[in-house]
């Protein structure tokens, strides 16, 4: 097949250089056509230094970048104060988008339906940058619930913490008033609303670990409420070895998922521990350690999928609906908004 000419507007997201490593090693499926310089924003930002995966590739002005004969695609990859406004002018000019998460603040979420909705209208493919949606511990606990093998889900624990970034990143984290919930946790978020949809209540708690200002919300806790279950979503840039240590535990009546970290790139495989009280799918009632595979790459499989899109080759598995409703319920989350269940 023909490559699909893609062009990334941004290098100061924090998935930026990743998503640009990830295209790199896609020559097969696409061909990059250039990269447009974002640091010059005043948007909050924590990436952007470091331009050694940019190496090789052509710099162009937005302008120039449009310009390009047979554009198709664009990774949308600007601070997070930039990205709703930046994939505006994409959907505009008809182009397929990957934009990073997540969908802005909340002067931002009117931009936002209207991105969606104007991708809807013009059957543009939208595809948010929620890093788990191709992760398949993710997708084995979305599949297994969806079919009933965990009977009915009444808890959801998922912890995203880290200890990276250093005081820069605590900095960082103080520009935005929903903190680390709002830039890290909306990733958990992502996943809980595909599994329980929209929630009957939402509790944000969004504190300062200890020796921080209080404007400085890298302490979050955040709870989900359905009426039959609970769902906490925890987030903390200061949990020592926080990163290797994301977790998620699933509970349903008939039986449990668990599994940490959330992901793993070191050459081992992943793995989930899934405990039934009846037999399910193959696996007897029991207690199972399910290998999922040796990843090396965390965005391949999305970008991938989003190939698959633009070629008309599958439907994207989240709808406009879905992203809409995950905005919605990130600024609840994040303090930005009173949920209205």
């Amino acid at each position: 097949m023909e490559k699909i000419k893609i062009g990334q507007i941004g290098v100061c997201h924090e998935h930026a250089s990743g998503k640009i490593n990830t295209l790199k090693i896609l020559p097969d499926v696409y061909e990059i056509v250039g990269i447009v310089d974002d640091r010059e924003s005043t948007a909050a930002k924590f990436a952007g230094s470091d331009l050694k995966p940019y190496e090789g590739l052509k710099w162009m002005t937005e302008d120039e970048l449009f310009a390009v004969d047979g554009l198709q695609a664009v990774c949308v990859e600007t601070p997070n104060g930039d990205l709703v406004t930046t994939a505006l002018r994409c959907m505009e000019r008809g182009l397929a988008m990957h934009m990073d998460k997540p969908g802005g603040e909340l002067h931002d979420f009117e931009n936002f339906k209207k991105l969606l909705d104007g991708c809807k209208a013009k059957s543009v493919p939208f595809q948010m940058g929620y890093m788990f949606r191709n992760n398949p511990a993710m997708q084995f606990s979305q599949k297994i619930i969806r079919e009933g093998g965990l009977g009915e889900i009444f808890e959801i624990q998922l912890s995203m913490s880290h200890d990276y970034g250093g005081e820069e990143y605590q900095t960082y984290l103080s520009q935005f008033s929903g903190g680390i919930m709002f830039n890290l946790g909306c990733h958990l978020i992502d996943f809980v609303v595909s599994l329980m949809g929209r929630p009957a209540a939402i509790t944000p708690f969004l504190k300062s670990a200890p020796g921080y200002d209080d404007a400085i919300k890298n302490n979050c806790l955040t709870i989900l409420e359905y009426p039959n279950a609970t769902v906490t979503l925890r987030a903390c840039s200061k949990e020592v070895g926080g990163l290797s240590n994301r977790r998620c535990k699933i509970c349903g009546t008939k039986g449990t998922i668990e599994f940490c970290p959330l992901e793993r790139f070191d050459g081992n495989s992943l793995t989930l521990d899934l405990r039934l009280h009846e037999d399910y799918d193959g696996y007897a009632a029991g207690n199972h350690t399910i290998g999922l595979g040796v990843k090396r790459d965390r965005y391949q499989a999305q970008l991938l999928e989003l190939a698959s899109i633009i070629r008309g080759e599958m439907d994207n598995p989240y709808t406009y609906e879905h992203d809409a409703l995950v905005q919605e319920v990130v600024l609840a989350a994040s303090g930005y908004t009173k949920w209205k269940g």
